[in-house]
């Protein structure tokens, strides 16, 4: 029977105890052992794994630590990463943060976080060529020295720089359904290929939320239909959806998975050792996949995400229905998400429900015969209660 190998998880079995049963416990040099609950691949089991592995790689000791000066960017480095609000941050978010705080370190370091003025910030960020790499050096910069006040100094000298405005964009292209049955045509069940491009599309997911789907998040409901949970990123809620028949055919037309050096991977997507693939090399996959059925290089993975909110508002979702599918919080991200939405189609769909409401309501006159007719049918009425009104 294969093993499911994961990092820092070792397993016991005590033989004074009766019933022989194996132990696990997740135990990281330098960190305390934390028992986990149930057996690998379990779903409990899982989830109390994700949570030591996070814990324990956000508690590590920063390199040079020991170190530092204090009042020093170096010393504010190491205290903001152990803050509440660096930990709050969803894992994607710490990575992409930390790069840009850990440069800015490097060439500032040994400076003192009091001598900082807004103008030595406003030069540096000018530095950069990218305005979309300024944009975000200054939100990461701003955050690190909130975090200096005010057991540093009183207030954060890059609280007044104004945020980079970035050109007009539409963002990534969204999928027409020409281009959604031309890649179907191309890629055919049986292959990740259409794998990936079902769940993108169908549970308009993320790269990181699509790299990391395997059978333990699908199901079967108290009603006999076939579900999924999907644990979304970057800030998104997490939401549990019926499974669409074009993903439950791409799912149950891929190969068995088997066991590769002994261990079975938890995801449809992996490497060829059985790990799960990173988000970068899904994304640049999925570029050649395009360019092979034929499709122009603005069809991306993101884009299938927005291709999925299209259809969903002209098949008639509300927003509140498409908040429920994508697992967003607010009203806005989804109108963001769904302007491409066909707007001949939903001009068509409301002009039918206007028929509709009017078919029900005061017959219209629309001809010159019927103003006559409905013309000297009230001076009738009018004439009969006048001679009503006579005769008493």
């Amino acid at each position: 029977m294969a093993r499911i190998k994961l990092k820092y998880v070792n397993q016991f079995a005590n033989p004074d105890r009766a019933d022989k049963r194996l132990r696990y416990y997740f135990r990281k040099r330098g960190h305390k052992a934390i028992p986990l609950p149930g057996t690998p691949g379990s779903e409990e089991f899982m989830a109390a794994y994700a949570m030591a592995l996070a814990a324990s790689s956000d508690a590590k000791i920063e390199i040079g630590e020991k170190k530092t000066s204090p009042g020093t960017i170096d010393a504010l480095c190491v205290s903001y990463y152990r803050s509440a609000e660096w930990l709050a941050l969803a894992e994607d978010t710490r990575d992409a943060r930390r790069r840009l705080v850990e440069k800015f370190r490097a060439k500032h370091g040994t400076k003192r976080v009091h001598l900082i003025e807004e103008a030595h910030l406003v030069k540096i960020m000018n530095d950069i060529a990218s305005l979309s790499s300024r944009r975000s050096w200054l939100k990461a910069i701003k955050h690190l020295l909130q975090h200096a006040v005010p057991t540093m100094r009183k207030n954060n000298p890059a609280a007044n720089i104004a945020q980079v405005r970035l050109p007009k964009s539409k963002g990534h292209w969204t999928w027409t359904d020409d281009q959604i049955a031309t890649y179907r045509t191309h890629w055919k069940l049986g292959t990740k290929q259409r794998l990936v491009f079902e769940f993108a599309l169908e549970t308009v997911s993320r790269r990181g939320e699509v790299v990391g789907f395997g059978p333990q998040h699908c199901y079967v409901g108290s009603e006999g239909e076939r579900r999924i949970r999907i644990e979304r990123t970057h800030g998104s809620g997490d939401v549990d959806i019926p499974m669409s028949d074009a993903l439950a055919a791409a799912i149950d037309a891929m190969p068995v998975p088997t066991a590769i050096n002994g261990i079975v991977p938890l995801t449809f997507l992996h490497t060829e050792r059985g790990k799960m693939r990173s988000k970068k090399a899904l994304g640049n996959d999925f570029a050649e996949w395009v360019k092979l059925a034929g499709l122009p290089d603005q069809c991306r993975l993101h884009g299938l995400k927005k291709g999925g909110m299209r259809r969903g508002a002209e098949a008639g979702l509300t927003s509140h229905e498409l908040m429920g599918q994508s697992g967003h919080k607010s009203l806005a991200e989804v109108e963001r998400y769904t302007k491409a939405a066909n707007q001949r189609k939903l001009a068509d769909s409301g002009a039918a429900k206007l028929r509709a409401a009017a078919a029900k309501g005061p017959k219209l006159i629309t001809d010159q015969r019927g103003r006559e007719e409905s013309a000297n049918a009230a001076y009738t009425n009018i004439e009969t209660q006048l001679h009503k009104q006579g005769s008493k």
